[in-house]
């Protein structure tokens, strides 16, 4: 190969490169946030879940399954599972939103001292 093309074909591979290491970049960016909001949302329906539980244990002990039985006691934990699931499902409270928030900071500023970090090994 000449000279005179070697360069321009140089250029053209690092751009490439370049490229594709942006993509792939972008991409386990998208999987780290996409994580992050399961957990974020994860957490949120147990904080409601949790909290329906109490409601529920306070509004009587009296079910379609019967008193306080073993019947009762699995149905009312069913149940407080799936209100969870759907109060957080129709936005919740807001708290997913925010530890999403927080997660995603935490993870930059992990990033950030690891390659800070990783700089200043050699």
């Amino acid at each position: 190969m000449s000279p005179t093309l070697a360069i321009p074909a140089a250029k053209l591979a690092v751009g490439v490169a370049g490229g594709l290491l942006g993509k792939l970049t972008q991409a386990a960016g998208d999987e780290r946030t996409a994580k992050a909001r399961k957990v974020a949302d994860d957490f949120e329906t147990v904080f409601l879940e949790n909290f329906t539980q109490n409601v529920m244990s306070t509004s009587g002990t009296e079910g379609p399954l019967g008193e306080n039985g073993t019947g009762g006691e699995v149905w009312r934990s069913m149940l407080t599972q799936e209100y969870a699931r759907n109060l957080q499902k129709a936005g919740g409270l807001g708290l997913s939103d925010q530890i999403l928030r927080d997660l995603i900071q935490v993870q930059a500023k992990a990033s950030g001292t690891a390659a800070t970090g990783a700089g200043h090994a050699g």
